[in-house]
């Protein structure tokens, strides 16, 4: 890693996220109590739904995000499947990310990073190998260097590899781009579904 790397890892990457979560909290208010409202309206409570995941150093902490599924249940009372819960009003907050905007919150508490590698499922821990657990060396991202290169649509491997690559490879000027990229990338709704499931298969190892 080289001095400029370092410098900004050290000094400037925490200190810019809380500067942008602050600022994207205020002016993105307004948007955030419509969301809530709809939300709430159109789902139910609760609004914001919570689920741990690992952070830095695989520590786990609580995700916080809109609610985009209903509790949508068959006749055995089990809940039915992703994508018969996901309904048009779920797609919309996902396809435009502003069922992630919750998520600053998480970055003000210092558990997440504007960009990094997003936080997966806990039960995902044990699949990974060596190499894919570096993505746990930083912190998580609201987005990420994945994300803007396939988003769901790649493959496991190509991205979780694209994650390390990410960790091996931060820089202030990367970061930015990656932001550019995320703003590009939702304007367009690109990537938000793999091609067999309504968000991403379930993640096994064994393909790794």
């Amino acid at each position: 890693m080289n001095r400029k790397k370092k410098i900004y890892q050290r000094y400037i990457k925490r200190p810019m996220d809380l500067i942008c979560a602050l600022f994207g909290l205020i002016f993105l208010s307004p948007i955030i109590c419509i969301v809530a409202i709809l939300v709430r309206v159109k789902l139910g409570s609760p609004v914001i739904f919570v689920q741990e995941r690992p952070g830095k150093d695989e520590k786990i902490f609580k995700l916080y995000k809109f609610r985009s599924m209903s509790d949508e249940r068959g006749k055995d009372g089990k809940l039915l499947p992703d994508e018969k819960r996901l309904g048009k009003f779920g797609k919309l907050l996902r396809s435009t990310s502003l069922d992630e905007l919750p998520e600053l919150v998480n970055i003000l508490k210092g558990e997440m990073s504007l960009v990094g590698p997003r936080p997966l499922l806990v039960k995902y821990l044990p699949c990974y190998d060596k190499r894919q657990r570096k993505r746990h060396l930083v912190r998580p991202g609201l987005t990420g260097y994945a994300q803007v290169h396939g988003r769901n649509t790649s493959s496991w491997e190509e991205r979780l590899e694209r994650d390390v690559w990410y960790v091996e490879h931060i820089s202030f000027l990367g970061d930015i781009k990656i932001i550019l990229q995320t703003i590009q990338a939702v304007l367009k709704r690109q990537g938000i579904s793999s091609e067999t499931c309504v968000t991403m298969e379930e993640f096994t190892g064994k393909k790794i």
